[in-house]
């Protein structure tokens, strides 16, 4: 390491202030994540799971594709449906939907651990591939709280509640 020549200014830092207003700056510009697109076989179920922590917030949205792409607006088939649950880490039905095009769900996480949604899609003859997609978003990421909490019920106090604490430190920076 350098000593520094006599004369020459002092290394200039940031204030912590300004470290964690640049940190809040950069979380909030960064891109979202996009919904998740899967295929679903007719007759076939496909599950996935979230790691959630006691009174985080999840919401979900979920809707069928039109199967063909040139025309997205186009009213889908009857056979273009799926049913969807989702279950707490010990087994507790959370959200549940049945035969639907699309739908959403939110609710406050009581269990921590692997809360897990699956989606089934009604067996035809012949077989048909649904796709759909599938937003999932939980803690700091569910960001829709005012419109989805009032639907689902969910209590965004508990949710904000250590944020508030974490603001109030930060501001004990200055």
């Amino acid at each position: 390491m350098a000593a520094r020549r006599p004369g020459s200014p002092a290394p200039r830092w940031l204030a912590p202030s300004t470290l964690l207003l640049l940190a809040a700056v950069l979380f909030a510009a960064s891109p979202s994540a996009r919904a998740l697109r899967f295929d679903l076989e007719s007759g076939h179920t496909k599950c996935i799971s979230d790691e959630i922590k006691v009174d985080s917030m999840a919401v979900g949205k979920y809707s069928v594709v039109a199967p063909d792409p040139s025309y997205p607006d186009a009213q889908l088939p009857e056979s273009h449906r799926v049913s969807l649950r989702v279950t707490s880490p010990y087994g507790n039905s959370m959200h549940y939907s049945e035969n639907v095009q699309s739908g959403h769900f939110a609710f406050t996480a009581v269990e921590a651990g692997d809360y897990l949604a699956c989606f089934w899609a009604p067996d035809h003859k012949p077989p048909v591939t649904v796709t759909f997609e599938f937003d999932w978003k939980s803690g700091v990421t569910a960001k829709d709280w005012s419109n989805v909490a009032k639907k689902g019920k969910v209590d965004v106090s508990v949710s904000i509640r250590p944020w508030a604490a974490y603001f109030s430190l930060c501001s004990n920076f200055n």
